[in-house]
This record gives C-alpha cells, sequence and structure tokens, in this order.
C-alpha cells in the first residue's frame, strides 16, 4: 500500500533531520566558542581586578610615607628658624630639601611610573579593562543561553518534526552570534548584571 510519494515524504524528513543535526552541530560549535570567551573574560577580569588592587594599595603606601616625610620637613622648617648656626642650619635645609624632592618624587615620577599620578592612572587603567572584560563575560555568558536554548529546540524539532522550532533555533543563534560581535568589539554597549 506504500506510495512513491510517501516514500519521497519520509526521504525529505531525513533529509531534513540530516540538516538540523549539522545546525546543531554549528549551534555546539558555536557554543564552545561563546564558554571560550567566557572563560577568558572572566580571566581577564580577575587578573584587572588584582592589578587595580595593587596598584592602589602601592599609591596608598606612596601617600603614607610622603606624609610622613612632609611632616617631618615641616616640623624640621619650625625647628631651624631658632637655630643661628649657619652650618647647622645649611646641613637642616639640605635635609629638606631632599625630603621634599623626595615627596615630589612620591606624588610624579614619570621614569618609573611610579609615583602617586602614575600610580593612580594605571589603577584607573587597570579597573577600565576590568569593568570591560567583566561586561564581556556576562554578554558571552547571555549567548551561551541563547545557543543551550537553541540546541534544544533544534533537537525538539527532529523528533517532533516541527519546523518552526528548528527556525526557533536558527533565529536565536543568529541572536547569540551577534551577542557574541557585540562582547567581542563594544562589550560595554549592553550591561548585563552591572557591576
Amino acid at each position: 500500500m506504500s506510495h512513491g510519494h510517501g516514500h519521497g515524504a519520509g526521504h525529505d524528513d531525513h533529509g531534513s533531520n540530516r540538516k538540523i543535526g549539522l545546525l546543531i552541530a554549528i549551534m555546539a560549535l558555536l557554543l564552545s566558542f561563546s564558554e571560550m570567551g567566557n572563560k577568558l573574560s572572566e580571566n581577564e577580569s580577575i587578573a584587572k581586578n588584582l592589578e587595580s588592587s595593587n596598584l592602589w594599595a602601592f599609591y596608598q603606601a606612596k601617600t603614607i610615607r610622603r606624609t610622613v616625610i612632609q611632616t617631618a620637613s615641616e616640623e624640621m622648617k619650625v625647628t631651624s628658624t631658632g637655630i643661628a648656626d649657619p652650618a647647622a642650619k645649611a646641613v637642616l635645609e639640605a635635609q629638606m630639601k631632599k625630603w621634599n624632592d623626595t615627596a615630589a618624587r612620591y606624588e610624579s615620577e614619570p621614569e618609573t611610573g611610579e609615583g602617586r599620578k602614575e600610580l593612580a592612572a594605571r589603577a584607573k587603567t587597570a579597573e577600565d579593562r576590568r569593568d570591560i572584560t567583566k561586561a564581556r563575560a556576562h554578554i558571552f555568558e547571555f549567548a551561551s543561553a541563547l545557543l543551550q536554548i537553541a540546541i534544544v529546540l533544534a533537537s525538539t524539532a527532529v523528533i517532533t518534526e516541527l519546523m518552526l522550532l528548528a527556525f526557533s533555533a536558527i533565529a536565536l543563534s543568529i541572536g547569540a552570534l551577534g551577542l557574541m560581535g557585540v562582547a567581542i568589539w563594544a562589550p560595554m554597549a549592553l550591561h548585563f548584571g552591572g557591576h
């Protein structure tokens, strides 16, 4: 009782299932890229957070040392006004100049990048990078979730033969691909998860 038409329809189903199988393989590959992007971004975000914390700690240490030196110099200035001996006064003034030079170096030292001004700028750069990579990780995470849903929909399409599910899976995959592009080129354009 089997018609050629019935056999043809069965063959078409088999062909569409193979196409959906290929679609699932592509989505799985995209998912692995998205997961890798998420992991790399998370790792860089953690590294930049540590770098920023270390630089701010260094900045605080420089601030304390600079304050101590400035205080000592101010005290010596007050003390030196009561000293008449020119030789003793010269020694004190030389020491004050040395301390003031050190305090100035603690404030800004472009050669080493370790003055307070340079440390603050470096810490801020690390914080900005941390924020970008954190945003990137969130977007990759969202793209991964879309791809996981798409894989489930495509797998369900194979079983139920509902092509609408396959088209939905394709739409979600395209959306995930778009998000991955945003994660790579413009991660701050979207704000998932905040700070």
